[in-house]
């Protein structure tokens, strides 16, 4: 059975074709800064705010940042967890993601094994996801000791979506790595979306319009953006990418 966010996204995905999330890393960011996020996100019109990062924050912290953006806005918050301190129960769902190309079998099934029952006490939503690295990788790449797919080798992102997919997984989510100076390449995109039937998740290096309707236009269903949050002109950069790829 579906829960309430997962529908809203299928819902926010049929209804405007491609969709936008932002991600909100609470290792770069106040509790009252990560409020300001949230507001100016939901008013340029993303469709969620996603909570988390590739390293280590205090779960002090991390409950302070997510009670902020909860009592700022009305769109769903969802944890994207790095590792079981990343769980909060103060959000609406989470990402109950295997990090399909890490070669540790605690980011494949460990973690979800030890989280997975605090998840059910806490009553959080979990969505099934299937997370793949490609290109640079970035920190979450080292941090989840995964072997990041080369942007020339399409055919092994096909295959890793494809397992994800077959092994039941509801989201597919290309990860090109925070701040990478290459965002995940069209061809890939379009080789993983032709074999798919659930939405694909595209985000690392978007950032600008041109960016986004790339990805959108070779076949992600959500576009994830982040470090644009910490520029000067933030909300104006985050309104041309979502006016941009609605109904693309």
């Amino acid at each position: 059975m579906l829960g309430t966010v997962e529908k809203y996204l299928l819902e926010k995905i049929r209804n405007e074709k491609s969709i936008h999330i932002t991600l909100v890393d609470p290792e770069k960011i106040s509790s009252k800064q990560a409020s300001i996020v949230a507001q100016n996100s939901s008013q340029s019109g993303t469709a969620a705010i996603m909570i988390g990062g590739s390293t280590f924050v205090s779960q002090n912290h991390l409950n302070s940042v997510v009670r902020s953006i909860k009592e700022t806005v009305e769109i769903p918050v969802i944890l994207f967890p790095n590792n079981i301190t990343g769980i909060n129960q103060n959000a609406d769902a989470i990402w109950f993601m295997s990090l399909l190309n890490s070669v540790d079998p605690y980011f494949l099934m460990g973690a979800q094994i030890l989280g997975a029952p605090l998840i059910k006490k806490l009553d959080l939503e979990p969505i099934s996801l299937g997370y793949i690295i490609v290109g640079e990788g970035g920190t979450a790449g080292i941090i989840g000791k995964a072997l990041p797919i080369p942007y020339s080798k399409p055919e092994l992102a096909v295959a890793h979506a494809l397992a994800g997919q077959y092994l039941g997984m509801h989201f597919i989510y290309l990860e090109g790595g925070s701040g990478t100076k290459t965002p995940v390449p069209s061809k890939i995109i379009r080789a993983v979306k032709n074999v798919l039937t659930v939405p694909l998740i595209v985000g690392g290096g978007i950032k600008n319009k041109d960016q986004a309707i790339a990805a959108v236009s070779a076949g992600a269903d959500i576009i994830v953006t982040g470090n644009i949050i910490e520029r000067n002109d933030a909300t104006q950069k985050m309104s041309e990418i979502i006016n941009e790829i609605r109904g693309k």
